[in-house]
């Protein structure tokens, strides 16, 4: 009598390729997570701006954005940051490209944020 020692279809090439995709899933959230949070918080920083920019001029909160932008090291230049005041409103606009490099590729990942809203004054 003949014994088999494993299934049929058994084999360590699904938990290779399994193995394969976790690495290269926890890769790309090593190098996109944190270029997404700090993505997020320029933003939320813009927002903030635009609640308190009845005192302020619109040269002012643009240079607080560049210098936030900088510390959290993202590629905002004066040329891809406008701030304008209309009226009551604000508006600001900022449009920049980070690179992602992996292994072998590198993606441009761009991210347009746009703030509008009106000017409180107390």
């Amino acid at each position: 009598m003949e014994r088999r020692h494993g299934q049929k279809g058994d084999s360590k090439l699904g938990c290779l390729i399994w193995v394969v995709l976790l690495a290269a899933a926890v890769l790309v959230s090593w190098k996109a997570v944190p270029i997404k949070l700090a993505s997020a918080e320029l933003y939320d920083y813009m927002v903030e701006q635009g609640k308190f920019a009845a005192g302020t001029s619109a040269e002012n909160i643009k240079k607080r954005i560049l210098v936030r932008a900088r510390e959290l090291e993202l590629p905002v230049t004066d040329k891809n940051l406008s701030v304008e005041r209309l009226g009551d409103r604000i508006r600001m606009k900022c449009t920049y490209v980070v690179p992602v490099e992996f292994p072998g590729y590198t993606y441009e990942w761009r991210f347009d944020h746009e703030v509008d809203r009106p000017i409180y004054y107390f």
